[in-house]
């Protein structure tokens, strides 16, 4: 077992290496928000979506759109608004009265890095369109489904403090996506910095330093890293600690959560802590890569009741007890 872990590890160092160019390019254009980057990258390996949510101007298109320069890729951003169609998003059939037949006309998803802004903005039917496109990695446009491009993935934005002429994400929607990142103000030094960059009048671009088959291979790499039963035992105890918290030992949380996170949770937990294990060039899980992505494969898959609501207690202080107490391997 120790030879084959030790034949990953060669693997993951050899296959790893973009990671650094990757974050020297985007730096060159964002400054600070290394977390934000590096759940993009974990979101880019494990092949699932993210949800970024946090006030205006905190970098969040910037950090998207950086990134995708960096990779030798199709980028589309879309700007979600109240009068968005779903063929805007996925295409539509047009009549060519020259030849006498309809003819399709695909939408801008047919990408591989799709940056969906201000979702939130957007009317069911349309947020419909795109997680099933996100879900299925197909559209079907009149009779003929389309498979989308690998790599594809679906970076959204939205505003939390802004609810007026929004359309929240219903939970079972949210869900679908494997991380939802909490974006935070840059510290005074990091402003300082962007403020001195920003006021120069030159615009800085990240060069595409990957191309999107390195991407594609990678995560093949980040699949077969080794992941040891007692830390796969421990995955599934922190989600089903949010679902019958009581059997774990966190009585205090009964009353607090109303439903408690899905399967996807899980599933999310293992690949997306394997893919944090790459980042730090390892070839195996340890229990400090499932803490560290634990937060964001959580905070949105769990429904507090309203009396946690009436005691000011937040999704994200549930995940924080249940991570503090559910014993590590």
């Amino acid at each position: 077992m120790n030879k084959e872990i030790e034949a990953i590890h060669k693997k993951v160092e050899a296959e790893s290496t973009f990671v650094e160019k990757i974050r020297n390019e985007v730096s060159k254009v964002v400054v600070g928000q290394k977390y934000m980057v590096d759940r993009l990258l974990i979101g880019l390996l494990s092949n699932g979506h993210v949800l970024l949510e946090g006030v205006p101007g905190l970098a969040k298109t910037l950090t998207v759109r950086t990134l995708s320069n960096t990779i030798q890729t199709k980028f589309q951003r879309l700007q979600f608004t109240p009068d968005l169609l779903p063929a805007d998003l996925v295409g539509t059939l047009i009549y060519n009265q020259s030849k006498t037949k309809f003819e399709t006309k695909k939408g801008p998803i047919f990408a591989n890095i799709i940056l969906a802004d201000e979702i939130n903005r957007s009317p069911a039917k349309v947020q419909s369109a795109l997680l099933e496109a996100m879900q299925e990695r197909t559209v079907t446009i009149g009779e003929n489904t389309y498979p989308l491009e690998d790599p594809f993935l679906v970076l959204a934005t939205q505003n939390p403090i802004e609810q007026e002429g929004t359309y929240p994400l219903p939970e079972a929607q949210v869900d679908r996506f494997m991380l939802k990142l909490s974006i935070e103000y840059p510290n005074q030094e990091e402003e300082l910095e962007i403020m001195r960059r920003m006021t120069k009048g030159e615009e800085p671009r990240a060069s595409a330093v990957v191309k999107p088959q390195d991407i594609v291979k990678a995560r093949h790499v980040v699949n077969s890293i080794y992941i040891d039963p007692k830390i796969e035992q421990y995955i599934v105890d922190i989600v089903f600690a949010t679902r019958d918290p009581k059997a774990h030992g966190l009585n205090d949380l009964e009353e607090l959560i109303a439903y408690g996170a899905s399967p996807r949770a899980s599933i999310n937990l293992a690949k997306t802590a394997k893919a944090h294990a790459f980042l730090q060039r390892r070839g195996y899980v340890t229990p400090e890569d499932v803490r560290a992505i634990g937060m964001d494969v959580l905070r949105h898959r769990l429904i507090v009741t309203y009396e946690a609501e009436a005691e000011e207690v937040t999704a994200e202080d549930v995940v924080r007890k249940v991570l503090n107490k559910i014993e590590v391997p």
